[in-house]
């Protein structure tokens, strides 16, 4: 189901777009270069080889020969909704789509799926067959427990040397310092990451007439809160956590990008190309 929705996500999506030097999904031919171990046989040009006897790949305009590692957070909290796609069924959609688009572009694609432990890593390859595993390992997760920004990021150093994009796809309830802390050294390694950040339409604008108990998806512990405090003090709090995960981001260089889980994917794809053509 998440593939077939990335899919038609994707397609539909790219409709809309055109040959440009800011998003360059040209399928016009550029070059060829000499075929390397890693690289997908797809685009091997067997008339090259039947005249040589050598192998070379078929390169197009718009091909970066990146890789994307997308890191998803399957935490509890992110199984809060209050629509019919709740923060993390939003978040499986849109990491599926980037993989998809990341395909488009021949670029290798890796993922990591994590709460407070790593719970599934497929390291990013561009082989044939790839793509289904890590829609596969998408498609899979599920809300578990708390979330550990550090532990992933961690987990990513001491696989991954080579320099790529990074999508980390998560609501980010977790304390801006130790969440910049485990993505500084990503930064530092070379790494061009990105931060969706994904909230529900209620946790943008809650809509409260009377005082309600709430209980935090990872604690369990419960508060009882006013209607009063949702209108006057909560909305100030929510931006001012939003500014604060914005400048810490922007201060190690990396984007950031706040997603309303009740809006199309569409502009959050955007906001990758965009973020992928600086980065070439």
């Amino acid at each position: 189901m998440t593939t077939l929705v990335a899919r038609a996500v994707v397609e539909g999506f790219l409709i809309g777009l055109h040959r440009s030097p800011v998003f360059g999904f040209s399928q016009e031919f550029a070059e060829y270069r000499q075929y390397a171990e890693g690289d997908d046989p797809r685009f091997i040009d067997w008339n090259v080889y039947a005249r040589s006897e050598r192998t070379y790949i078929k390169r197009f305009l718009g091909e970066t020969n990146s890789h994307l590692v997308l890191l998803l957070d399957a935490s509890a909290s992110m199984g809060y909704g209050t629509i019919t796609v709740n923060k993390l069924q939003y978040g499986k959609y849109l990491a599926a789509s980037l993989a998809y688009l990341a395909s488009k572009q021949h670029d290798a694609i890796g993922v990591m799926v994590f709460d407070e432990a790593v719970r599934a890593y497929r390291a990013p390859s561009s082989r044939s067959g790839k793509l289904h595993g890590v829609m596969h390992t998408i498609d899979a997760a599920s809300p578990a427990s708390g979330t550990d920004l550090v532990m992933p990021f961690r987990r990513f150093r001491e696989h991954i040397n080579r320099r790529g994009l990074v999508a980390v796809i998560s609501d980010f309830y977790c304390d801006p310092e130790a969440m910049i802390a485990g993505v500084r050294p990503l930064a530092f390694q070379g790494q061009d990451v990105i931060l969706f950040h994904l909230l529900d339409a209620g946790e943008l604008q809650p809509e409260f007439t009377s005082s309600v108990l709430l209980e935090d998806l990872e604690s369990h512990q419960a508060i009882e809160v006013s209607p009063q405090f949702m209108r006057r003090d909560y909305p100030e709090r929510i931006k001012a956590h939003i500014k604060t995960l914005r400048d810490a981001a922007a201060g190690i260089g990396a984007d950031h990008v706040l997603v309303d889980t009740s809006k199309p994917l569409d502009q959050a794809l955007r906001n990758y190309l965009v973020f992928r053509s600086k980065r070439r």
